[in-house]
């Protein structure tokens, strides 16, 4: 397969970046999306150019680190997908193929296709636990009895990686639909209960002070995450954000 890939270069944070074309031959359909981008840094380095920068770890779709915008999409045209678990037979031989890192203001680029994305770290840590005091004999969780549908969604909530899909295909980069499937995943348990009020109002005044946009109302961000979370999350935090600040 020949491809064409159009891809952002930017040699760090405060630099100006810029397209740069690079063709490639020799792709199979089997290879992933990151192969690809190894075969072609393999081609660069080799000739003395600099390798495209991109980030990745598990490359097993569930630590969200391959977070690239391809073709306008963020993580490519497939659903349900991440990047390192695309397929280069998603696209067909003579194909252009632009490569982008995910677009907002709150998580800015740190190198060619890399971004911070450390600002969800600081949503999770502003109400993203539980605190249990350990000292004494503790009870055990699971003797706490927890309704199966809550304990379900509670669970789906959590299956969130923290890509960041959601901002990049949101117009206005909010992060509405990860944190509120953070707030989620403790709301609907017991155990989550004696700090709702605090969690909830923490998380969304931190996800403010960071510099994400406003819920569009488009579900762009569903259609677009990987693992499928659900808008219905973004009610619930909204519920729960209004039970919390009118409490008296």
């Amino acid at each position: 397969m020949k491809l064409t890939l159009k891809i952002w270069r930017q040699e760090n944070a405060n630099a100006k970046g810029k397209i740069v074309d690079y063709p490639i031959d020799g792709i199979e359909g089997d290879m992933s999306f990151l192969e690809m981008l190894d075969v072609l840094n393999e081609e660069l380095v080799a000739k003395g150019d600099d390798p495209v920068e991109f980030d990745h770890d598990c490359r097993e779709g569930i630590c969200g680190s391959c977070n690239l915008q391809i073709n306008g999409e963020p993580h490519g045209p497939e659903k349900l997908t991440t990047t390192c678990q695309l397929h280069m037979r998603s696209f067909k031989d003579g194909d252009t193929i632009v490569i982008e890192p995910f677009r907002a203001t709150a998580f800015p680029v740190i190198k060619d296709l890399i971004v911070d994305r450390t600002s969800f770290d600081r949503i999770q840590q502003a109400g993203g636990y539980v605190s249990v005091n350990t000292s004494g004999n503790t009870i055990d969780a699971n003797t706490i009895p927890v309704n199966k549908h809550d304990a379900d969604d509670s669970f789906n909530a959590a299956t969130c990686i923290g890509c960041g899909a959601c901002v990049a295909a949101c117009k206005n980069a909010s992060a509405m639909l990860f944190t509120s499937a953070k707030v989620s995943q403790y709301a609907l348990l017991p155990q989550g209960e004696v700090e709702a009020a605090d969690r909830v109002q923490a998380m969304v005044r931190q996800m403010d002070e960071e510099g994400f946009g406003n819920c569009s109302n488009t579900g762009a961000c569903e259609l677009e995450c990987p693992k499928g979370i659900s808008l219905e999350n973004i009610a619930r935090m909204n519920r729960e954000y209004l039970s919390a600040t009118t409490k008296k």
